[in-house]
């Protein structure tokens, strides 16, 4: 007899997966071929082919690793797998109609083995799953937005107009949003996650002290990074690393990636901008970034009673009235646009809306151990990497947290990322 704990866990995952895919499906609606084969930068494979990559995913840990299943449609392995074929040769892709086909024959047998799999052992593997698509799809969101930015490029150059920047202003976007930090004395916390949807680099949960610090309430908006543009900063060395300005004159730009002039942006925040440039704004403003743990106590922490929440609102998953994800909105929103979203501490959209990077350079927590393969997060231990924290408006629930790590190198700004301060 199954016991309604490892029945309700099933059922949950069951409308994970469904829920992930619903999703998923809408990210590729009405998308042209064109659209789904093109390479918009060399780092990053076609939208396309991410789709591919998530059934080929599914069908190998969970059909052929658990089940002891023969490949489905094993023509497209070589393809889809992520260590073959390298991006620039993933542009020669089936038609989208063929490769939903290949998705809807995988989750067919996947929701076939869910009714009979031992969840009680295969949680965290079933957890990693969904994250896994979760995670590639809002690379699509992001490569999507790259080329819509170029495609915008495109057009302004023909037709010599200004064509709008793809991210949408909401109500409430004029009033400034004026300079608050907030005061976090020293003391402990704990620091990451055991719990089934855990990734590997989330583990293991630990107690971290850390000295008094403080932190903005809010990420540092559209308006406050127009004042360090304007007033030289990307011209004035003092305010970079010394691998910061070398960054800087190889890449020769001006301006975060995503940004706009329409001032109904000022209260979005910033978004596009590598490590360097949040280090460099930082120092401009006399202030640094906080470390990948002094973000997650103002996230999580709640000093009163000296408990962890998963969220900064409490323990009530993600949705429409406590941030911006899961390409809901499909673009930035003001910084105060979820009052009810906020921390313990009172700091505002911690998740959703944009990537935060932090101080921290990607390592491992105590007690780590790879899952389900070295591959997925201890290769990127190698000091060269930062931690981002927070997820995105592309965010799904799934993969949103205040445990939740991402990382990437210091001069990426495709990824929908912006930054806070702390001091």
């Amino acid at each position: 007899m199954i016991s309604k704990s490892i029945q309700s866990c099933r059922e949950a995952i069951y409308r994970d997966l469904q829920q992930c895919r619903s999703g998923t499906f809408k990210l590729f609606a009405d998308i042209d071929y064109d659209t789904f084969c093109r390479q918009a930068h060399p780092d990053f494979s076609p939208v396309g082919w991410h789709l591919g990559h998530i059934a080929y995913t599914e069908d190998l840990w969970l059909l052929q690793r658990c089940a002891g299943l023969e490949p489905v449609f094993p023509q497209y392995h070589q393809l889809f797998a992520a260590d073959i074929l390298p991006k620039k040769q993933r542009v020669f892709l089936p038609a989208l109609p063929e490769v939903e086909l290949y998705l809807d024959a995988v989750r067919k047998k996947v929701l076939d083995y869910l009714e009979v799999a031992p969840i009680d052992e295969q949680e965290r593997l079933w957890r990693f799953i969904i994250q896994h698509e979760s995670q590639h799809c809002e690379t699509v969101a992001f490569v999507l937005q790259m080329q819509r930015k170029k495609e915008e490029g495109r057009r302004k150059k023909e037709e010599g107009i200004l064509m709008p920047n793809a991210q949408c202003p909401m109500p409430n976007a004029q009033c400034p949003i004026t300079d608050s930090a907030i005061e976090i004395p020293a003391g402990e916390f704990y620091m990451g996650s055991d719990a089934a949807e855990a990734l590997d680099n989330e583990r293991s949960r630990h107690l971290c002290y850390l000295e008094a610090y403080s932190i903005d309430r809010y990420p540092v908006t559209c308006r406050q990074y127009r004042d360090f543009m304007e007033s030289g900063g990307y011209q004035n060395h003092d305010w970079w690393s010394a691998g910061g300005w070398k960054w800087l004159q190889g890449e020769a730009v001006s301006q975060p990636l995503y940004w706009s002039e329409n001032q109904a942006f000022n209260n979005h925040p910033v978004c596009g901008v590598s490590w360097y440039e949040a280090e460099a704004y930082c120092n401009f403003i006399g202030k640094r970034l906080p470390s990948e743990a002094e973000w997650e106590k103002a996230a999580s922490w709640e000093a009163t009673n000296q408990t962890y929440r998963i969220y900064p609102w409490g323990e009530e998953p993600p949705n429409g009235r406590l941030c911006n994800h899961g390409n809901n909105i499909a673009n930035t929103s003001p910084v105060d646009a979820f009052p009810k979203g906020a921390s313990a501490i009172g700091c505002w959209d911690m998740l959703g809306n944009v990537w935060e990077w932090t101080a921290s350079t990607f390592d491992a927590y105590p007690g780590f151990e790879s899952y389900p393969y070295r591959g997925y997060s201890q290769v990127y231990f190698d000091g060269e990497h930062r931690v981002l924290k927070g997820g995105s408006w592309a965010t799904f629930p799934q993969a949103l947290r205040s445990s939740f790590r991402n990382w990437y190198y210091p001069g990426v700004r495709q990824i929908i990322a912006g930054f806070r301060c702390a001091k």
